[in-house]
């Protein structure tokens, strides 16, 4: 009888703490010995709650999947060679207050040298530097057929201009 009273007790909610002393030590909720051989109807609820919580684990990690699929299939690599033609980007916060009407990009230029870490040097198509080295996440290459960008890379070569 003295088991059956124990369990009662360390299983019966306090006033101050609101809580079970079995919950505060093992923070869950404590079984009873009949509880493991027949479920209760709170054992059931609560491996049903699991069930559907692991459920939504899946499906979560399942449409991370898809979203992070979708997104690499769009994204391509910027591989920029030296003479490549390219434009800048204009992002929206740098734009002036012509709104719609205001350019998307600003350019041509050309590849001067490009490094492995995703940076550039440009210059314009008028042979001049540009002072800063350039990130090639802003930059776009130019669409082919609106300038043969070997041309005007050999072109500036040939007449090596060196203003900064």
């Amino acid at each position: 009888m003295l088991p059956y009273a124990l369990h009662r007790y360390h299983s019966s909610v306090r006033t101050s703490t609101r809580a079970t002393p079995y919950s505060l030590v093992y923070n869950m909720e404590a079984v009873l010995p009949i509880e493991v051989e027949i479920p209760s109807l709170r054992v059931l609820a609560k491996n049903r709650l699991d069930q559907l919580n692991l459920i939504e684990e899946k499906w979560l990690t399942a449409l991370h999947h898809r979203i992070k699929n979708a997104f690499d299939k769009k994204a391509r690599a910027h591989i920029f060679k030296e003479g490549d033609l390219v434009i800048k980007k204009i992002l929206p916060n740098s734009r002036d207050q012509r709104g719609k009407q205001a350019p998307n990009n600003e350019g041509p230029y050309v590849v001067k040298q490009a490094f492995s870490e995703g940076a550039i040097i440009l210059i314009n198509v008028d042979g001049w530097d540009l002072k800063h080295l350039v990130n090639i996440d802003s930059y776009d290459q130019e669409e082919a057929g609106t300038a043969n960008p070997g041309s005007i890379w050999e072109e500036l070569k040939k007449s090596d201009i060196r203003r900064n």
